[in-house]
């Protein structure tokens, strides 16, 4: 628990808080905790997303704003990254009420009494995941810096935060327990609970594949169709301005880290190949010895005896570019 001295201290000191944040961080310091839990789990599931790509999300552990300007360039990875964060801060929030840690939320207070769905009736019973708490919150809390300025920089935002809002609460579930003669389900108990973030996730880097490229509208209240072969965005779909760079270079103002150092596979011609991710500039080959556990075997009872194998494999990672073609890009 942080007092209330101590929640003031700490939220002046969090850097790239706008005026609103920074009161709603005085406000509910226990929920700017999960905010934080929320922004580590958003990062690692970025990364795993784009884990076999140039782009790896990798600048973001750099970038201690959180909720700052994360990329200046109005790129699809940018749209991405504040679709997947607003999703973050959502479930953080949600689970965090659900499990009673926060003092102005608990389980969703409407789910009460009887209802029913296609297998017939059932009572609302448990914990339903108040999912519209974490959505408000995150709206106020996330959207508060996009609404001080009227560009279209924040519009594009406020749209892909509000995706990655609604990505959440796409994944819903129905949960039930079944209560009668042997579990014979004569009666239901049943709650709402989130599905697992990866499937937000999943779905997040299926909308970020068809992400629609757009301009502003001319009396700047939305977006237009960039190229008019393309259909309209809805709601649910990711937007961006500009071009993504390759992400060959490091480039800090495109969130670009480049790919020198990086690991490749050399047998594969995808995004993860060795030709792809070093852009053509060759890779190098190191030979490694590694320590596996093999042979494992059961004992009665309760424990799993392994063996330790050693492995020699080469690693290949990309060759960094020549010093004149990155000068001139960081």
């Amino acid at each position: 628990y942080i007092g209330a001295l101590g929640a003031r201290v700490i939220c002046d000191n969090i850097p790239g808080l706008v005026n609103k944040q920074r009161q709603l961080c005085q406000r509910y310091p226990d929920i700017m905790q999960s905010v934080g839990e929320g922004a580590k789990e958003w990062i690692r599931e970025c990364q795993h997303q784009f884990r076999h790509h140039r782009w790896n999300c990798s600048t973001l552990d750099r970038d201690h704003t959180v909720f700052g300007r994360v990329m200046l360039r109005s790129s699809r990875e940018a749209a991405f990254v504040y679709a997947i964060s607003s999703a973050g801060v959502v479930y953080a929030i949600t689970r965090a009420c659900s499990q009673g840690e926060l003092k102005a939320c608990g389980c969703d207070p409407l789910k009460r009494g009887r209802a029913r769905d296609e297998r017939g009736d059932f009572d609302w019973g448990g914990c339903s995941d108040n999912i519209n708490y974490g959505i408000r919150f995150a709206k106020a809390f996330v959207d508060a810096k996009e609404k001080r300025v009227k560009d279209a920089r924040a519009l594009m935002n406020l749209h892909n935060n509000r995706c990655g809002r609604m990505a959440v609460k796409r994944f819903l579930q129905l949960e039930c327990k079944c209560h009668g003669v042997s579990g014979s389900c004569t009666l239901r108990t049943c709650w709402l609970a989130m599905a697992d973030f990866r499937k937000t996730g999943d779905h997040l880097r299926r909308k970020y594949n068809g992400a629609i490229q757009v301009t502003m509208n001319q009396d700047g209240t939305g977006f237009a169709l960039a190229n008019k072969n393309f259909r309209k965005p809805t709601k649910t779909d990711l937007v961006y301005f500009e071009n993504s760079p390759d992400y060959c270079v490091m480039d800090k103002s495109a969130g670009s880290l480049g790919t020198a150092g990086r690991v490749c596979n050399k047998a594969s011609r995808g995004t993860d190949g060795c030709e792809v991710m070093c852009c053509g500039r060759g890779y190098d080959t190191t030979r490694v010895t590694r320590v596996t556990k093999c042979e494992c075997k059961f004992h009665w009872c309760c424990a799993v005896r392994c063996k330790e194998c050693e492995d020699t494999v080469d690693v290949h990672t990309c060759k960094a570019p020549k010093r004149a073609e990155w000068l001139d890009q960081t």
